[in-house]
């Protein structure tokens, strides 16, 4: 491949590289830029030639053309400042040309300081799929960008400190970190080589930081039950619903169960950072996300919030949320046509979004928490305040979740007020840190126990098993079959309902290293089934 310069245009998770080519020619002194760019590309030209200048270079007197190709892909944002300029100084001989096909990506300023960009680990990764080996970034970008390449990856402050480094291409690995498999040369992102782990890596053990941000589980007092749906949930990827009056503790008791989620393997780590790094919501100088990340959007999110897309077609919060926990406080409050649209990501564990006749598709995996009062009063089985709503009322009030997506969450728990003594009784800390750990370490068992299950299978847990796959890893025996044909709760269910129990039994036979499923399980399961917009009428009585 010829030394040339490349960069990156985000769409979606993969992205395009673009070529950046300097044409000089005498004429009238003027900078022309053709291949579709945007207002902030075009605007580009007056950063190139300050911070060009100012970097202790000359701006060249010549009539000079720079091409983006591929022509027809739009090009957006300031991320190509930095590739501009070194290819403007290449072209003019006042830096010695490019050994290696390099990827550029750097904002300037007019005083000729890099500033960071979006999305400098997907263009590393990108860039590695189509051959190069190169990397020049911002360094504020340079550990999530060396996470995945590795010293290939050369972090610069500055223009001048680009312009040196250039001499070092060709010296640069050629074989970022995160695409080297060992045994073969494919460029995939996998486990790190042993004996080298990826810079950044995340290093097993220790207790969750969302502990200490949100909260612990042993901050619940009383709600046994509630803390077993937590357990449950958490160890299998189910969705979970906690409905009840205000002041439950609904909320609170959803922020928990992202504290009992492990910490991210490398496949994960690389995943969750790529998407935040898209987004704009990676801090600079960090490298990869160590543990699954937390989302709590406010119910006003507009549907391309919630789902992603925008002009720019960037990742929305179930993407940012991939491989962690999403939070939907007060789920009925949300907009219908964002709350449907959750529909492809629940059962797919991806989002497609279109927008002016471009597409994107971004990894969802995520583990949804929905709150919701029981009417829109909330005073629905309070029993010091009468609930004002009508029946009709409620079923307006719940018909705004939609059953189909209703149908998708495995674990529903009605909450009633905790008596006050239990609310106020001391707890040790003691104890109160020998309950999460506990249950941490349960849950960190039962994941390990499903990932050798699917490990030549892309579910990974049961909350994520297919209904094809369900009758294969979910073997229920007569007297579990019995066990749910007597329940008169699942007696009218869909398929997915019943594959829902399915699932959930065999995260509680996990809890308990069961390797089978037992009727105690399943009786569990239906349990946790059996709440649904038509069952909440039982809070009247």
């Amino acid at each position: 491949m010829e030394a040339v310069i490349f960069g990156y245009a985000p769409v979606g998770m993969v992205g395009e590289l673009v070529t950046v080519e300097v044409d000089l020619r005498r004429g009238i002194p003027g900078v022309d830029i053709v291949g579709l760019p945007d207002d902030s590309v075009r605007e580009s030209r007056e950063r190139v030639r300050a911070a060009i200048r100012n970097s202790g270079f000359e701006f060249p007197r010549d009539r000079v053309l720079i091409n983006l190709s591929p022509v027809g892909l739009r090009k957006v944002g300031a991320a190509y400042d930095l590739a501009l300029a070194l290819a403007v100084l290449i072209a003019s001989e006042q830096v010695a040309r490019l050994l290696a096909p390099t990827l550029v990506c750097g904002e300037l300023t007019l005083g000729g300081a890099v500033q960071p960009v979006r999305g400098a680990m997907a263009a590393v990764l990108a860039a590695w799929r189509r051959g190069v080996g190169a990397f020049l970034v911002p360094s504020p970008n340079l550990a999530e960008a060396a996470a995945v390449g590795g010293d290939a990856v050369v972090g610069v402050a500055s223009l001048a400190e680009a312009a040196r480094q250039v001499g070092r291409i060709g010296d640069l690995s050629t074989a970022p970190v995160a695409a080297r498999t060992p045994g073969s040369g494919a460029a995939t992102v996998g486990a790190p080589p042993p004996g080298e782990p990826a810079r950044g890596a995340p290093s097993p053990g220790g207790p969750s930081p969302w502990r200490q941000q949100l909260g612990s589980v042993s901050d619940i007092r009383g709600h046994a039950i509630l803390k077993r749906a937590l357990l449950i949930a958490a160890a299998g990827g189910h969705h979970l619903l906690l409905f009840g009056p205000p002041g439950t503790g609904k909320t609170m008791a959803a922020r928990r169960l992202v504290g009992l989620l492990p910490a991210l393997t490398y496949p994960q780590s690389v995943e969750a950072t790529q998407i935040q790094s898209l987004a704009g919501a990676l801090e600079p100088a960090t490298g990869l996300a160590r543990w699954p990340p937390f989302r709590e959007p406010h119910h006003s999110a507009s549907p391309e919030g919630l789902l992603g897309g925008s002009p720019a077609l960037s990742p929305g919060e179930v993407s940012l949320a991939h491989e962690g926990a999403l939070l939907l406080d007060e789920v009925p409050e949300f907009p219908r046509n964002a709350l449907q649209g959750l529909q492809e990501p629940l059962e797919t564990g991806a989002v497609h979004v279109t927008r002016a006749g471009r597409s994107a598709s971004f990894p969802a995996r995520f583990q949804l928490g929905a709150t919701a009062n029981p009417c829109p009063c909330g005073a629905l089985g309070r029993q010091t305040v009468a609930c004002a709503c009508s029946d009709n009322d409620i079923k307006r009030y719940w018909k705004r979740l939609g059953g189909a997506l209703l149908d998708r969450i495995d674990v529903r728990v009605p909450l009633q007020a905790v008596p006050a003594a239990q609310l106020l009784a001391p707890l040790p800390s003691e104890a109160a840190a020998a309950d999460d750990e506990e249950m941490a370490t349960l849950v960190a068992r039962a994941i390990a126990t499903q990932r050798a299950r699917y490990r030549d299978a892309p579910w990974g847990r049961n909350g994520r098993l297919p209904a094809h796959a369900t009758q294969s890893h979910c073997v229920l025996d007569e007297p579990c079959r019995r066990e749910i044909e007597r329940s008169q709760h699942v007696a009218e269910l869909s398929s997915r309902a019943l594959h829902s129990v399915a699932r959930v039994a065999r995260t509680i036979a996990d809890l308990a290293g069961s390797a089978r499923i037992g009727t105690a399980h399943v009786a569990e399961a239906i349990q946790f089934r059996r709440y649904g917009d038509a069952d909440l009428f039982w809070l009247r009585s």
